[in-house]
């Protein structure tokens, strides 16, 4: 849970409560119209709350931003670990990965984490930092599984190749590079996990890779 409720009164927990709505409907906002496009008055109109009821929780925009990434970032770590838990097939991981972020991240038609590069530089970079622990864990041991299985070649570069998938995924979110009127998010992120298997796959892996693109 992102809200963790201590042993305390009433009238405090009905304080965490509202701040968690808070952050939940922001953080469904942001991700549907953009963090730049939704104000606090957005927010309070769509909450049915007065804006002084948010500031009482969070002092400025910058700071709600902030709980929002957070909040996200926590729930997106969580589902990973339980899909890692499964130790499902190392490539069909991955697509369950892939679906699973494009999902809570509502296919990002508002191009997020650009936006927070763009509006919010501070808050991206250390959310950056974070993501990269997360997936650096979660890639090398996909890798690493994957060469036992025999899906991967074995004289690939272990910490190479992860760093290039991560800053691969992070470059795809450039929509200077890839404009959406041009590049929708889920096609990049399908070809571009395309491209990162078919790189380092065996013959054995290119053919459980076919088999679920057909799927």
């Amino acid at each position: 849970m992102f809200l963790k409720f201590p042993d305390v009164s009433l009238s405090k927990i009905c304080t965490l409560s509202m701040k968690e709505k808070i952050i939940e409907k922001a953080n469904d906002l942001f991700l549907n119209f953009g963090f730049k496009s939704v104000t606090m008055d957005d927010l309070a109109s769509e909450m049915g709350i007065s804006k002084k009821t948010i500031y009482t929780h969070f002092q400025n925009k910058t700071k709600l931003v902030e709980a929002t990434t957070d909040y996200l970032f926590c729930m997106i770590s969580e589902g990973i670990d339980k899909i890692l838990k499964q130790k499902n097939d190392p490539i069909e991981e991955l697509f369950m990965i892939k679906a699973f972020v494009m999902k809570h991240l509502k296919d990002e038609k508002t191009s997020p984490q650009y936006q927070l590069q763009k509006y919010y530089p501070k808050i991206h970079n250390a959310l950056k930092k974070r993501q990269f622990d997360v997936f650096q864990s979660c890639i090398i041991e996909n890798l690493e599984r994957g060469i036992e299985t025999e899906i991967f070649r074995k004289n690939i570069d272990i910490e190479l190749i992860s760093r290039l998938y991560f800053m691969g995924t992070m470059a795809i979110k450039d929509k200077e590079m890839f404009p959406i009127q041009l590049f929708s998010m889920i096609k990049l992120m399908e070809n571009y996990l395309e491209y990162h298997i078919r790189g380092i796959a065996t013959e054995k892996g290119l053919n459980v890779l076919n088999n679920l693109i057909k799927e």
